[in-house]
């Protein structure tokens, strides 16, 4: 009798039970159905393909982007006694000739190869050859041009449902709104697919919002309860993220760089690094990121806004991939706005796509500048609707003071309006406060009534009034006129009077607590480690030594011998029969067969 999909999770995988969607999902692609699937990052996507190559005749056929995912996934898979391979650029010939010829033999259940080479006609002819088991398209997100992950050979992928429409196949993403869906399932030929779409959530993941008020101070303080944690720090600029790595060194933290401008052994070895060592900060652009699948991140940090909702959520959604609790921390401020709208106006893009680029702009700065659950926010974007406040961001652990900001908002629109609309957000606050300059004095502007009217308010209060029109739409950023601020349709009905703002007051110094109501977070200890026990603590410890020294005896990231989250359930359990073993969750039997003894020896040792 063949084994079930459930047998074969916990013989391979070491897990008890599917989660979510996954049982449905598997069983429609082994029975030979299409599926596209959206599932949150951590979700477990890459199971809803693996277990049905397992299970079917032939050999798994899995795209993907990016190299580093790819060796990852056949790494992991190995680790657990499957027979993994990729076809990629990296591979020197030999390599590349091993992985063909285990294919062309039948000796591969799963092979990862990227879209160009999987294009090319000398492997679409291997295809013709070899027995089939599926399609997988990771990442298919990549495949729309509205996107922040294009690539246009995602595009030609259509060609496997044309040239073999008897084998099944699953598109599958963690970031993707209904337009993209919608593109995603029309380019790929997915129409007659069916869909799972799990919820967007990531309820470990704590989102924590700041305006900037000297960034590099701000993210030591955020940092300084996470020595010895992984993280990542998003910067827009390659100048910002080596400055930013550099001071972090400086700092003590365990820091590295990474960004396109780089070579490409040094983005390589650093990246390695990243993956293989513990407590290590990457500070890097957006050039880094997709595919990475270190479970441990325990931070993201943006020290500039991101172009958009669907950037932001896939860049923190890589953190926390393990479930266990992990943060999303951002400063920004209104020069990031003034930056990104002159990075779209300045783009060789046509008009329709500045327009939605803006439009996903403006969505992120109503999630930076809400009052309400952030979560609620970010979900609502995904077309989600989460019916109570999360309680886990810092609107809901310390919701913010709000004001009317109506008067203030008119005075500030109607000095806008009286200027001319084409200065920027800090000559208007001069004149706003009446600061008295030779530039207000030869434009006229100190005779204007708008001149002094707002110097009951200081610099840092108007400079988050303006932050907050702009993202509520009010007013307009005109980065062809060097920054100068436009008033939008919107604004005529404040100015009449005919609707009231209720605004957000910025705190007036940054808060040093490690988190928004100031308590030590309780989850992780120094070294970025999770919570247990203290009875357990000193075989944590042992299994942790035991972990690191067989990685690098094989040269692979240490969680692909055993999550943190395994190690504890371990230490708690504290197991004295290999039989015992067998029954903690991530245990599987090649695992057991090949760390089993080790792991009972190092608890021996400490008993």
């Amino acid at each position: 009798m063949s084994e079930s999909p459930l047998e074969l999770l916990k013989r391979v995988f070491g897990f008890d039970a599917f989660r979510g969607p996954q049982a449905e999902i598997i069983e429609r692609l082994s029975g030979g159905g299409d599926c596209l699937v959206l599932m949150p990052t951590g979700g477990g996507k890459s199971l809803c393909y693996q277990i049905p190559a397992l299970l079917r005749d032939g050999t798994g056929i899995v795209v993907s982007p990016l190299i580093a995912l790819m060796q990852d996934q056949v790494d992991a898979l190995r680790q657990l006694g499957v027979r993994a391979a990729r076809l990629d650029s990296s591979l020197d010939p030999q390599q590349a000739m091993d992985a063909e010829g285990a294919f062309i033999r039948g000796e591969l259940d799963l092979l990862y190869v990227a879209p160009e080479r999987l294009l090319t006609a000398r492997f679409l002819d291997l295809l013709d050859r070899i027995p089939v088991a599926l399609f997988a398209i990771d990442e298919a997100h990549c495949v729309s041009q509205w996107g922040h992950d294009f690539r246009p050979e995602y595009r030609q992928l259509d060609i496997l449902h044309r040239r073999w429409p008897q084998v099944p196949r699953i598109a599958l993403t963690a970031t993707a709104d209904a337009p993209t869906r919608e593109e995603i399932a029309e380019r790929l030929d997915l129409r007659d697919a069916r869909w799972f779409i799990s919820s967007f959530d990531r309820p470990n993941i704590r989102y924590h919002v700041v305006q900037k008020d000297q960034p590099r101070r701000q993210l030591l303080a955020f940092l300084s309860a996470r020595r010895g944690q992984s993280g990542i720090v998003y910067c827009l600029s390659r100048r910002k993220v080596e400055e930013t790595a550099q001071f972090l060194c400086q700092e003590g933290y365990s820091a590295l760089a990474y960004h396109a401008g780089m070579t490409s052994s040094v983005r390589t070895a650093n990246q390695r690094r990243f993956i293989h060592e513990e407590g290590v900060v990457i500070c890097a652009t957006i050039a880094f990121g997709m595919g990475i699948d270190k479970p441990d991140v325990r931070f993201v940090a943006h020290l500039d806004l991101p172009k958009s909702v669907e950037g932001y959520y896939q860049e923190t959604g890589r953190a926390g991939r393990d479930g266990e609790p992990a943060e999303a921390w951002m400063c920004y401020g209104f020069a990031d706005v003034a930056t990104l709208i002159s990075m779209i106006d300045g783009s060789e893009a046509g008009e329709e796509r500045k327009r939605l680029e803006r439009r996903k702009l403006e969505a992120l700065l109503g999630y930076a500048e809400t009052t309400h659950c952030r979560r609620q926010v970010l979900l609502a974007n995904f077309g989600e609707t989460l019916s109570q406040a999360c309680g886990n961001c810092d609107n809901c652990l310390d919701p913010p003071e709000t004001w009317d900001g109506t008067v203030a908002s008119q005075k500030a629109l109607s000095c806008v309006y009286r200027t001319g609309q084409r200065f920027g957000v800090a000559y208007v606050i001069d004149v706003l406060r009446g600061t008295p300059n030779l530039r207000i004095s030869q434009f006229g502007h100190d005779r204007q009534s708008t001149f002094g009217i707002g110097a009951d308010m200081d610099l840092n209060t108007w400079r988050s009034v303006f932050r907050q029109l702009v993202a509520a739409g009010f007013l307009d950023v005109d980065v062809q006129g060097y920054g100068g601020l436009r008033l939008r349709e919107s604004a005529r009905a404040l100015l009449r009077g005919e609707t009231r703002v209720q605004l957000r007051r910025d705190l007036r110094r940054t808060r040093k607590q490690s988190s928004p109501r100031g308590e030590t977070r309780s989850q992780t200890r120094p070294g970025g480690d999770i919570e247990v026990s203290r009875s357990a603590q000193p075989r944590y410890d042992a299994l942790r030594e035991l972990r690191t020294q067989l990685a690098r005896e094989q040269n692979v990231p240490a969680y692909m011998i055993f999550s943190n989250a395994t190690l504890r359930d371990i230490a708690e359990e504290d197991p004295n029969e290999l039989d015992e073993l067998a029954t903690i969750s991530g245990v599987g039997v090649a695992k057991l067969e090949r760390y089993g003894e080790a792991v009972l020896e190092a608890l021996a040792l400490i008993r």
